[in-house]
């Protein structure tokens, strides 16, 4: 495997690792990234564009410098791919930025600014539990269809309407899928804006970050395509800890679990440009590690020629519990800030400092502010795993020895 890229001195166990991840672990096209006190530390990338290992990314396929010729066209410096929930942390920052501004209140009701959200037993639901997963509607009545989850109506519409699973703020359990009309429609009801165009105005444009919720045309070109994979054999012994119930419970069609992954159904094709560009929060961002990194590290403090997201009061606000124990829809306990999961046995992050969010399938992308550590890590080779992957989780034990030199 040739892997490309730059790393600090002493940074030198993270680039063994991640040759490691694609000898032993699977991995097919993957990148790293590590910012460390501001400064880019770790920017690492290998494989194939394609997890299938095809040039093709839909109609732009072969244009650009991602792109590539033949069936074997390499990952390249600026390779995106989609990842999944870990958009969630980083939708996450554009209620807490509006918080900050004095545009939103995370101790009102949700209905305050969306009237119609009330219904339902949900009249109480607080701002700050959507944003934990306490909002009670982690699943729907009625699946809806992927045309349905990208419209703009459907979705909202659905969860405003929808009869709440427990009182809200009781109890938490991961809102995989309708996180993203939650958190969507209610900053359009704040802002006037859609949540992506938000995102790309007052944050990834100013910091020069290489992340979508909602990909535009003219970035196709450089987005990989993701597929699912089996992991070796060799990898059997190093996971990273059992998930407990988490399998069987989606297994079971009846089950909060399967009912709140399956609120899409039938499940959507992450590499149709019709998803690619669809504003949802908390499913279908598309970026960079690199942009993943440099996010992080700028909601914790001032970044290389960028700026910072947040003030001290809301990083601190960030990576403060709201939720934890057992997860009604995950089984397993989590622990949820206000849109960022916190360091715990099922989502290992770099220390109990840390806030991020893993993508289910492999991505994951936190912040540490003790450490000063911003760190991003996709992959186009989706697993089955939910939080914990071994691949990722083999790179954070790797930055955090390399933190103890």
């Amino acid at each position: 495997m040739n892997i490309q890229g730059v790393v600090a001195e002493g940074f030198e166990p993270v680039r063994d690792a991640f040759a490691r991840n694609f000898e032993v672990l699977g991995d097919r096209g993957a990148a790293v990234a590590v910012y460390r006190d501001g400064r880019k530390v770790v920017d690492l990338w290998g494989g194939t564009a394609d997890a299938d290992g095809g040039a093709g990314t839909g109609p732009s396929a072969g244009a650009g410098p991602s792109a590539g010729a033949g069936p074997s066209a390499p990952w390249a410096e600026d390779t995106a791919v989609v990842v999944r929930s870990a958009t969630k942390g980083v939708a996450a920052a554009v209620p807490l930025l509006l918080h900050q501004r004095g545009l939103l209140d995370l101790a009102a009701p949700v209905a305050a600014y969306w009237p119609e959200f009330k219904a339902g037993g949900k009249e109480r639901t607080l701002v700050r539990d959507l944003l934990s997963h306490r909002a009670g509607v982690p699943a729907l009545d009625r699946p809806l269809t992927p045309a349905e989850a990208v419209d703009g109506t459907a979705g909202p519409r659905a969860v405003a309407e929808q009869q709440a699973s427990w009182e809200p703020g009781t109890a938490h359990g991961y809102h995989a899928q309708t996180y993203s009309w939650l958190l969507s429609e209610l900053v359009l009801r704040v802002t006037g804006r859609s949540l992506g165009t938000w995102f790309a105005e007052e944050i990834a444009e100013p910091l020069g970050l290489d992340f979508w919720i909602g990909l535009p045309e003219a970035e196709a070109h450089r987005v990989g395509r993701v597929a699912p994979v089996e992991p070796p054999e060799s990898a059997g012994t190093l996971k990273v800890r059992p998930r407990r119930n988490v399998s069987e419970a989606y297994a079971d069609p009846d089950s909060l679990t399967r009912r709140a992954f399956a609120a899409i159904s039938p499940l959507p094709d992450e590499n149709d440009p019709a998803w690619r560009a669809a504003e949802l929060p908390g499913t279908a961002g598309i970026g960079t590690a690199r942009g993943l990194a440099r996010f992080y590290a700028a909601t914790i403090g001032v970044v290389e020629d960028g700026a910072r997201i947040f003030t001290p009061a809301v990083t601190a606000q960030a990576g403060t519990e709201l939720s934890a124990g057992p997860d009604r829809v995950l089984v397993v306990n989590t622990r949820f800030g206000p849109g960022y999961m916190l360091h715990g046995p099922a989502t290992p992050l770099l220390s109990p400092a840390s806030f991020g969010h893993p993508g289910r399938g492999g991505s994951l992308a936190f912040a540490d502010p003790e450490a000063g550590v911003g760190f991003g890590y996709v992959t186009n080779a989706l697993a089955k795993s939910v939080t914990a992957d071994p691949r990722a989780q083999a790179l954070v034990r790797a930055l955090r020895a390399s933190l103890a030199t």
